[in-house]
């Protein structure tokens, strides 16, 4: 029997989705209004459970078990394809130079179903979309943006941030097609913000076109998209995002983990720009 590799499979998900056009971390709707993905319990699923779960069609906040759906008086639709979510479980193994056992992280999978796709649920697992208003959600991301104390400069046609000097430049507000792009855009260069030496210690000093570069890219674009979704913003595609899809593939292709890795950085430095920053990141060590 071949031993399955999680690592693999999740990468290829992602793959193929960027190379039919689609970034997964991108949805025009948020959760029935509600924002990141819940679990059975309201927890939100984190760093890469979030982006995996972005790759579902299904609308709902909450995700369940088959046996967590019959607990609570479901019954996943006959049909239903569920989704996987990923954990880490630590084993003891031996180690071969001293002897003495150690415990290492092993990743596992389970699979989840959206409430969508299951009847019977309470209602507290079918809620009635939530109508955000968009003067409080433009609100909420003005009192977040200016509560990370970043420098932020406005002019000029280009938005990017100079870990040189420490700040962000953004084009003027009326540049934008609308507040949703000016928020996005400013989202992701401040999670380009949080990788400074001084906050969360990334790579971030790297050429244009090179695999750091790329892999830096992804983690801004997952970091803003994450952030969208937590504050009820559309999250549009940027207009450079087609000129970055090839470098994330190569990157992808080449490290099975890296997205594992881009997916921790990036909830990190959502955690970090919200102010929810953990002590640690991701790393659920028990199945839902």
């Amino acid at each position: 029997m071949v031993k399955k590799d999680i690592y693999q499979d999740v990468t290829n998900q992602i793959i193929n989705a960027l190379e039919n056009g689609t970034a997964p971390w991108r949805k025009s709707w948020a959760c029935n209004g509600a924002g990141d993905p819940l679990r059975h319990n309201g927890v939100p699923y984190k760093g890469i459970n979030w982006l995996l779960l972005q790759l579902s069609p299904w609308g709902a906040a909450h995700w369940l078990t088959y046996k967590q759906a019959q607990a609570e008086g479901g019954q996943v639709r006959k049909g239903e394809k569920g989704s996987p979510v990923v954990f880490f479980k630590k084993i003891t193994v031996e180690d071969k130079s001293t002897g003495e056992d150690v415990q290492i992280p092993m990743l596992r999978h389970y699979t989840v179903f959206n409430a969508e796709q299951i009847d019977g649920l309470p209602e507290k697992y079918y809620p009635r979309p939530i109508e955000r208003n968009p003067d409080d959600t433009c609100a909420a991301t003005e009192k977040l943006i200016a509560e990370t104390g970043a420098e932020m400069r406005h002019g000029g046609d280009s938005a990017y941030y100079s870990p040189g000097q420490d700040f962000v430049q953004m084009p003027h507000f009326a540049a934008f097609d609308s507040a949703v792009a000016y928020y996005g855009t400013a989202l992701h260069e401040l999670t380009h913000w949080t990788g400074h030496e001084k906050r969360l210690d990334r790579n971030i000093k790297n050429a244009f076109g090179s695999k750091d570069y790329a892999r830096e890219e992804l983690v801004a674009e997952i970091g803003a998209a994450m952030l969208c979704s937590a504050l009820g913003l559309e999250n549009t595609v940027r207009e450079d995002h087609s000129s970055y899809i090839d470098g994330w593939l190569k990157v992808l292709r080449e490290d099975k983990r890296a997205i594992f890795k881009a997916a921790a950085m990036a909830q990190r430095a959502a955690d970090y720009l919200s102010g929810n920053l953990a002590e640690k990141t991701e790393a659920e060590t028990e199945a839902a």
